[in-house]
């Protein structure tokens, strides 16, 4: 069996950019998901659907009925990161695969809401221009186990980030606003400039890798 890029699409856009998901997988990437494009994609017969990146707001988010055509199609459909994690976590009874840590996040219950996964981007070049909570969360707990910000400091700050509406969400907006003192602000930038982790854009990378290794085990 021989699978070309033409058999596997994948939908993503400001968690892992076309360019650098075409240096580990040639596939047909096409931008965030949206209401009505799976629909539009099955026309192109794909055995491999990848789900990341998907518009919330905006427009209307892909439905779950779909998802489940593509399925009963016999398309594989795997998510992450994003929309696709959520989506993931709601359908992996019916076969969606999900892949990593914000599929695990959702599936185990501890963010429900689109609001944790959510940020505004540049609609030209899909350019992230704010924070996702996810990501920030992820990179408190980071500190929080390196005893870098202690349980008082973690909650303050996550509280503070979790009150600003996602499409103004930054780190900077965060430190602005949160009372934990200068010192301690500038400390817990210099770890996010030498180790912070956008584990969206990890979970994206997963997806494509996933996805890579379907391909590699199919094709004989």
């Amino acid at each position: 069996m021989h699978l070309n890029k033409k058999n596997i699409i994948i939908f993503t856009g400001p968690s892992l950019n076309h360019a650098e998901a075409m240096e580990i997988l040639d596939a047909d990437y096409r931008p965030p998901i949206k209401r009505g494009d799976i629909t539009a994609a099955l026309n192109d017969n794909p055995d491999i659907i990848g789900i990341i990146d998907g518009v919330f707001h905006q427009q209307p988010a892909v439905s779950h009925r779909e998802i489940l055509d593509a399925l009963k199609k016999g398309v594989t459909v795997v998510g992450g990161a994003s929309m696709g994690a959520l989506r993931a976590s709601e359908l992996d009874d019916f076969g969606m695969i999900g892949i990593g840590y914000v599929y695990n996040q959702y599936k185990n219950g501890h963010i429900e809401s689109d609001d944790d996964v959510a940020i505004v981007i540049n609609p030209i070049n899909l350019e992230q221009l704010s924070d996702s909570l996810v990501s920030m969360e992820y990179n408190f707990k980071m500190m929080l186990d390196e005893g870098i910000i202690s349980e008082e400091e973690f909650n303050k700050l996550f509280e503070t980030a979790k009150s600003i509406f996602y499409p103004n969400r930054t780190y900077n907006l965060v430190f602005k606003d949160v009372d934990i003192g200068f010192v301690k602000i500038e400390e817990i930038k210099k770890f996010l400039d030498e180790h912070g982790i956008d584990i969206k854009r990890q979970d994206a990378i997963d997806v494509v890798k996933y996805i890579k290794n379907i391909i590699d085990w199919k094709c004989y």
